[in-house]
């Protein structure tokens, strides 16, 4: 318990402000899971759930107690359907690993989203933001619409990232865009600024991805039987 109520309580101050290790260490999380996913490795799913479990608290300030004292919402929610997902993108790349999908043992082949999985995103985007934003607004989330498009579209992001479709930098990017000033706004400093990391991060992963799905291409055309493309 002593290690539980230190992770609860532990604060830093910064600039005046005070600031939870737990937000602190939430975002470090996120990060290693970002870059373990960029480079294809399975173990960026776990690592990112046990970002996912802390900043849940975090973005509950009123029930948490944080000193910000602000509920996010969407921010708090989707640390939730991260979490779902993450089972999902688990299972996946565990299951491409074992079974050699991609020629270099990565676990996912990087490739570009058909038409129709990208009209798939483009529907889940619209139905996703018609029931987040009224959701949001009626539990009186801080900063709704944004909230909205931070849970939507970092669900959206994360299927992406299962899937192997290099489109899912780019949903990132954007949600980066609109998490920083809002998470400014609302004073969770550590995750503004890892927001904005995690911009730059992304822009180098899409290139990172980019090239690799290029790569693997030209290898699956010159010896297609030895790939074995996992639906």
């Amino acid at each position: 318990m002593g290690t539980l109520r230190w992770l609860l309580d532990a604060q830093v101050h910064i600039g005046g402000s005070a600031v939870l290790w737990r937000e602190i260490i939430g975002n470090v999380f996120g990060l290693a899971s970002a870059l373990l996913g960029m480079r294809r490795l399975v173990w960026a799913w776990p690592i990112g759930m046990l970002g996912n479990a802390l900043l849940f608290t975090v973005f509950l300030g009123g029930v948490f107690v944080t000193p910000q004292a602000v509920d996010l919402y969407g921010q708090a929610g989707r640390q939730v359907f991260f979490f779902a997902v993450s089972v999902y993108g688990w299972w996946r790349w565990s299951r491409n690993r074992r079974t050699g999908t991609a020629p270099d043992a990565g676990a996912v082949v990087p490739r570009w989203a058909t038409n129709r999985e990208r009209a798939l995103l483009l529907g889940m985007l619209v139905v996703g933001m018609a029931l987040a934003y009224p959701a949001l607004k009626a539990l009186g989330s801080w900063g709704p619409l944004p909230d909205a498009w931070i849970l939507v579209g970092s669900l959206l992001a994360t299927y992406g990232m299962a899937r192997g479709w290099v489109e899912f930098w780019l949903i990132w990017i954007a949600v980066d865009a609109v998490g920083v000033p809002l998470l400014l706004q609302g004073r969770f400093y550590p995750s503004a600024a890892m927001y904005g990391v995690y911009g730059l991060f992304c822009a180098w992963g899409f290139v990172s991805w980019l090239r690799t799905a290029r790569v693997l291409r030209r290898r699956t055309e010159s010896a297609p039987s030895h790939v074995e493309v996992v639906a």
